[in-house]
């Protein structure tokens, strides 16, 4: 499997013995190129996101969706984003100003320092730190500051109970989503990003068929809860909208609100980029022991893999969201302290006696 960073190191050899560059300007140079990788990708995906959200959920509800705008619709989103570039920033009365700017890039920030931990590639990680796991979850969790921050400060009723109902629905579900990564920790024995999927890369070596019935079981339990962390329905109380008109972005407009929708489609790209990083071997290709497979499979470029793994369960998240009715919150906390807090709680010592005994697939 091609390894990215032969490209990163040509790169920085050419910046620093053919350009003849200070240590500096190479730094800088590199930093620049890499924020505008992220911000285009992040942009990119958010496209591809909507649109296929529009598009599933008209295959769920028998009908064809945004059709008009370009073949297929496909100029929908483009014609979306040009409008909401347009619309007026308004300022709420009696709002707390400064609070009300800050709660959206709050959102933002959180969303994209999760989404540069993504393992595109061997050799194409972004940010790959010793305790990347641990530095990733602590980065997504500033987004719930920014929801609350944003609906206290809006100075409607609405917003308030959505940012009383959003933070305690993303503080609950981070508890159970926390403790299916330390399971993975466990069984790979890093917290770096890059280790963990260098751990899955034997024969059967995704974590899911590694660590037999816990890791099935962490990893449902993952897309559940990360599905509960992005919002999404069934688990959508945040942004009720027969109940709480829009949420906690009730009073936003222009790109106040964009960048709220905006961070939650990638959100839910997060979810299942972390899930196939975590459980199904990231940019890891299929092995099954045979020669001649494996070596096909290895002929897939490891993007490829990464990208279409998290594609795949962005489509599973999609459908729940489609198929389940919305719960109300006491159903949604007492699914998580009653059944998935205590479920992870034992999982995690099944993990721990499964490695503390090798009984594990090496």
């Amino acid at each position: 499997m091609f390894d990215f960073s032969i490209v990163t190191t040509w790169f920085d050899s050419l910046l620093r013995e053919t350009c003849g560059l200070s240590s500096f300007w190479v730094i800088l140079i590199e930093c620049v190129l890499v924020g505008v990788f992220i911000l285009a990708m992040y942009a990119i995906l958010a496209i591809l996101l909507i649109f296929m959200e529009r598009k599933v959920c008209a295959a769920f509800q028998c009908r064809l969706g945004p059709m008009r705008v370009g073949p297929w619709g496909i100029f929908q989103v483009i014609a979306d984003v040009l409008k909401m570039l347009i619309k007026e920033i308004f300022a709420v009365d009696k709002a707390d100003k400064l609070l009300y700017a800050i709660g959206p890039f709050l959102v933002l920030i959180a969303s994209v320092g999760a989404f540069s931990f993504m393992p595109w590639n061997r050799g194409a990680h972004i940010l790959d730190f010793n305790v990347g796991i641990f530095l990733m979850t602590a980065i997504s969790s500033i987004g719930v500051i920014g929801i609350f921050i944003a609906g206290w400060s809006s100075n409607n009723k609405y917003s308030v109970i959505s940012a009383m109902r959003g933070a305690v629905q993303m503080i609950s579900y981070e508890m159970s989503l926390g403790l299916c990564l330390i399971a993975a920790v466990i069984l790979t024995g890093t917290m770096q990003v890059s280790g963990i999927v260098e751990a899955q890369s034997g024969p059967f070596g995704w974590l899911v068929f590694q660590g037999h019935i816990p890791a099935i079981i962490a990893f449902v339990v993952f897309l559940i809860t990360g599905n509960a962390e992005a919002n999404r329905g069934p688990f959508d109380l945040a942004e009720a909208e027969s109940e709480l008109t829009a949420g906690y972005h009730t009073e936003y407009s222009g790109m106040g609100f964009g960048f709220f929708y905006l961070a939650e489609y990638l959100n839910l790209f997060i979810v299942a980029g972390v899930a196939s990083m975590v459980f199904l071997g990231g940019w890891m290709p299929i092995h099954i022991g045979v020669e001649g497979f494996d070596k096909v499979m290895d002929y897939i470029p490891g993007f490829i893999w990464f990208i279409g793994k998290a594609f795949a369960l962005v489509w599973v998240l999609m459908w729940i969201r489609w198929t389940f009715p919305r719960l109300r919150i006491d159903q949604i906390l007492k699914l998580e302290w009653k059944y998935l807090m205590p479920l992870s709680l034992l999982n995690l010592v099944l993990m721990t006696v499964i490695v503390a005994f090798g009984w594990y697939i090496k």
